[in-house]
């Protein structure tokens, strides 16, 4: 019987089970627990313990002084020392974030690979490059939450690079659509009101129109546009609500029988 060939791996999958990240945390509270810890321990130079933003110097701070700490029991003493280690973890992700950055905008100043390589601590710019893209996995796993973290190699990070590309086109392409839409929308809305006087009106037509007429003016924000579709939409229902319950057209001219029907369409798309 033939051997069944084991197929190679793509170089995009990951090849091992996705890692526990810290990911987002509020850092200045914990330290403002450690702070506490040393003020339960009755530290006498607390009062030099940097702020609770300054994340760096606050752990080196505790650190130098966690022989203060002996006043405490052993299980505050572990928590102290656990919430030490946390906030390393979150610095150290968090780094490879900030050094992304550093290195696209070192990028976008017309730095050469050749001159990222020894502030990487690389020997070639071809490794600068690599371990630039290396570095990225972890912003783009921050900028696609949900979808699992990228594989810390050049092709995965490529792969994620063009993927998340087609996404920012695709949203792109979708607020353009909707552009287009609220652009067409405020038209559609004024000529259904210039041809008010040819539709017959009942209490809850009538109040849905009187609310297009309050809105469209002023009519130019995302919100604004969504209350007039809105608003617009409730028209158009209570008038076909009204011509099918009397069996007659709510339309008493040729020009607002167009103008509703303008709006039924425009909506109905």
């Amino acid at each position: 019987m033939a051997r069944r060939t084991r197929k190679s791996p793509s170089p995009t999958k990951l090849l091992v089970k996705p890692p526990v990240k810290i990911g987002s945390i509020n850092a200045g509270a914990v330290v403002a627990e450690l702070r506490r810890l040393h003020e339960d321990a009755e530290d006498p130079s607390v009062e030099r313990m940097p702020a609770d933003d300054e994340i760096f110097s606050a752990l080196q701070y505790v650190e130098k002084r966690v022989r203060a700490l002996h006043r405490l029991t052993p299980e505050a003493q572990k928590a102290a020392a656990l919430k030490r280690v946390r906030l390393w973890e979150y610095l150290r992700e968090q780094a490879d974030i900030h050094q992304t950055r550093a290195v696209a905008d070192a990028r976008d100043a017309g730095a050469e690979w050749a001159e990222l390589a020894p502030v990487l601590a690389v020997q070639a710019p071809s490794a600068a490059y690599n371990k630039a893209k290396r570095l990225k996995a972890a912003a783009l796993t921050e900028d696609t939450p949900g979808a699992g973290p990228v594989r810390r190699t050049p092709e995965a990070v490529i792969d994620a690079e063009r993927r998340l590309a087609r996404r920012r086109e695709s949203e792109q392409r979708a607020q353009e659509a909707a552009r287009q839409r609220h652009h067409l929308l405020k038209p559609v809305a004024a000529r259904l009101l210039r041809n008010r006087d040819g539709l017959v009106l009942e209490e809850d037509a009538e109040y849905w129109l009187d609310e297009v007429a309050e809105v469209l003016p002023s009519c130019s924000t995302p919100t604004q546009m969504l209350s007039l579709n809105r608003y617009l939409s409730a028209t158009v229902r209570a008038l076909q609500k009204l011509e099918q319950r009397d069996a007659r057209p709510v339309a008493t001219t040729d020009q607002s029988r167009l103008a509703l029907s303008a709006a039924a369409e425009f909506l109905a798309e």
